[in-house]
């Protein structure tokens, strides 16, 4: 399958560092391609999920030491991805071409972050998108997710930076049915990516203190499937940093970020709860969107006045040269 350069050069999420523990092998999809992960001391390797030697999927091996052996002939491979081991083979140096494809991985925000790219300009880490709030002491930050959406990427994103939905999927949460009106907003696109600037909205719920009134959301779109707002709420702070893994064009995972400034006497787990409550309400409707795949011709739907940030991210991934999950 030929993938958009830009996917194929960017970072994208697979799997959440806590979910992996040590000495085992974790199966993971990235644009229709299958991986594995395994680890070796402090370091996470990420692999294409087969044997060179007869194309057995290497993640139902084994870890041994600092090798990962085949399940099929027991080779065994480095972590560099180079066979050092033939058992049935007394050869003391197997041949260089028996090495499985290996690509770059690195760690960020809990998050292990796969590049399928080659360049050395892709595959520098500095484009993995900022979470602002990473670094502030004074921002409690959980992680909730994966969600899987039966849908493309790109659907599950414009949801996410769509407010006019609130007061209808959200009902009693980030909306009310009696407050639907969606004022005016700004939206910029520049060479850092989208923002959504001045989108006001009245919340009975906005971030799971039960605390209701007007707030102010300002998006950042960073990356064709990474985006974060900031909300002000109560005096105080929520950010929220979302990206999206394209497991395949119309199967994609999100993962959600939480970083709240106030609220320290509510329990993680009850704002964690409300936040996934919100999700779930969030994915039946992006799995009925028909057609799954996001259409770029602007024709191809009716826009509204309150969509212009939809506008603006389907003309943006269109100058990107995105096809993936696409019509």
């Amino acid at each position: 399958m030929n993938i958009d350069p830009i996917l194929k050069n960017d970072w994208h999420p697979v799997a959440a560092v806590r979910d992996l523990p040590e000495e085992t092998i974790t199966p993971v999809c990235l644009l229709g391609e299958e991986l594995l992960l395994w680890q070796s001391g402090d370091r996470i390797m990420a692999w294409q999920d087969i044997c060179p030697h007869r194309g057995a999927r290497l993640s139902q091996g084994k870890v041994c030491g600092d090798t990962l052996v085949c399940p099929y002939h027991g080779l065994a491979y480095n972590p560099g991805g180079q066979c050092v081991l033939i058992p049935a083979y007394s050869t003391p140096k197997p041949p260089p071409n028996m090495r499985v494809q290996a690509y770059s991985c690195v760690e960020r925000y809990g998050l292990v972050w796969v590049n399928l790219g080659e360049t050395e300009a892709a595959l520098s880490s500095d484009k993995i998108p900022p979470f602002l709030e990473w670094e502030d002491a004074n921002f409690r930050k959980f992680l909730c997710g994966p969600f899987r959406y039966h849908s493309s990427g790109w659907r599950a994103m414009e949801n996410f930076i769509d407010v006019s939905h609130f007061p209808f999927v959200h009902d009693g949460f980030l909306g009310d049915a009696n407050h639907t009106e969606v004022s005016d907003y700004e939206v910029k696109t520049d060479a850092e990516g989208i923002s959504l600037n001045n989108l006001k909205v009245w919340q009975p719920d906005p971030d799971g203190t039960g605390v209701g009134g007007e707030v102010t959301y300002n998006y950042r779109i960073w990356r064709p499937l990474t985006a974060s707002f900031a909300k002000a709420a109560q005096g105080g702070k929520l950010g929220l940093f979302f990206t999206i893994t394209p497991l395949e064009e119309e199967v994609c995972l999100g993962w959600m970020w939480i970083a709240m400034n106030y609220g320290q006497d509510i329990p993680e787990e009850a704002l964690r709860q409300f936040q996934e409550t919100v999700v779930q309400q969030d994915i039946p409707i992006v799995e009925s969107q028909r057609p799954k795949r996001l259409p770029l011709d602007l024709a191809a739907e009716v826009h509204l006045a309150c969509d212009q940030s939809a506008i603006a991210y389907r003309k943006w991934l269109k100058r990107l040269g995105v096809t993936y999950g696409t019509v």
